[in-house]
């Protein structure tokens, strides 16, 4: 299904699902990971929207990108000016409507929001975790996210969804737990990273790892961070993000003075959008954690356990797919989201395709494009419950 309306909606398509207070789920059980470690314990924190219901058969897990967290939708205190990254999409008469499904939105493990993660106190060491916590991968994440609807009383979720690294988890939930989900929608994403995109993760690693102030990993015995690097890391990958159609717009070649100034300011105001964007982001991200989530999408590869066969690995699905690709993400392009499509043709799986045109690039996911909400809208009011 081809669509082409990408008008950004500037209606209000449904309420707020309010104030909402974060929750922590505590896990005792051994969970061993794909790294061949393993953790005696941990925490998830996670944040639900609407109600449950009796036969808990309305849920939908939201899986989170790179750089997201549990806080999805709605507001933390009364005051609050910055709403859940997923706001437009979810809530009662919005695409994900609360009234009909209730929501989760964890924060993965190894996470830098709460869950527990690189700065988590490792009670053995009675410091943080640092550069030791364990490298983490997509099929871990599922897990724990497997264990997480358990502790709710959710054995089959309604929908799995994410965009861009969470749309590889709906597609490892569609994998590993065929049975467990009905509707997995993977969102401007792949069914595995580019040699072009792993290049990219690899420059904004060395970013972090060669600032002085990252100390191995351990910089938080030494109360700072490496700012530095992890501002460029951020740079680097909200170009990826953007569409050059984007940029032009938004920036052009527009000087901040409107003169030349010889010097290496920022005198460009795309100079001085992304060193913002950089240094707000280093400000409340984890470095570390930042290292654990580019390797869990360098890592991601569900063919690779079946002679790098995607057929094969998509097999033995059960759920129903909606795939969504967006015209201008050159970060996660549409043929990416093709491949998943053809594999799954091949293996006759009822699957639903949309190439979004949007000039918005890998960021449309999280926009309230007017088509794509409406697509959206559509196809979870089709959902039985």
């Amino acid at each position: 299904m081809a669509t082409s309306d990408s008008t950004l909606s500037s209606r209000n398509d449904g309420g707020s699902v309010g104030i909402i207070k974060p929750q922590t789920a505590i896990f005792n059980d051994l969970l061993k990971l794909k790294c061949g470690r393993t953790l005696d314990n941990y925490e998830l924190i996670y944040e639900t929207y609407g109600e449950l219901n009796a036969t808990a058969s309305n849920a939908v897990l939201v899986c989170h990108a790179l750089s997201g967290h549990h806080h999805a939708a709605g507001l933390h205190y009364a005051s609050d000016q910055k709403p859940g990254w997923w706001d437009t999409m979810i809530g009662p008469g919005k695409p994900i409507d609360t009234r009909k499904f209730f929501v989760v939105c964890p924060n993965n493990l190894g996470g830098c929001h709460g869950s527990t993660g690189p700065s988590t106190v490792n009670l053995e060491t009675s410091t943080p975790f640092g550069p030791n916590f364990p490298i983490i991968t997509v099929a871990d994440w599922v897990e724990t996210q497997h264990r997480l609807g358990l502790y709710l009383g959710i054995h089959q979720w309604a929908a799995v969804i994410g965009g861009s690294l969470g749309g590889m988890q709906a597609l490892q939930w569609a994998i590993d737990y065929p049975g467990e989900i009905r509707h997995s929608i993977v969102i401007a994403s792949a069914p595995k990273l580019s040699a072009q995109n792993i290049a990219f993760n690899e420059i904004a690693r060395q970013a972090i790892l060669s600032d002085p102030d990252y100390h191995g990993g351990h910089y938080y015995l030494t109360h700072s961070y490496p700012r530095r690097g992890l501002t460029l890391a951020r740079m680097l990958g909200h170009v990826t993000y953007l569409s050059d159609y984007t940029m032009r717009e938004k920036f052009g070649r527009e000087l901040k003075s409107g003169t030349l100034n010889f010097d290496y300011g920022a005198e460009f105001q795309i100079e001085s959008y992304l060193r913002y964007q950089g240094e707000t982001f280093s400000s409340f991200f984890d470095a570390n954690t930042y290292l654990l989530m580019t390797k869990a999408l360098d890592y991601f590869d569900p063919a690779s356990e079946h002679n790098n066969n995607l057929c094969t690995a998509l097999q033995k699905t059960l759920s129903q797919f909606l795939i969504i690709s967006f015209s201008t993400d050159w970060r996660f392009s549409p043929e990416r989201s093709e491949e998943i499509v053809n594999a799954l043709l091949k293996n006759k799986k009822p699957v639903t395709y949309a190439a979004i045109d949007a000039p918005q690039g890998h960021d449309s996911f999280l926009l309230n494009i007017k088509r794509y909400h409406d697509l959206m809208r559509t196809y979870f009011n089709r959902i039985n419950i």
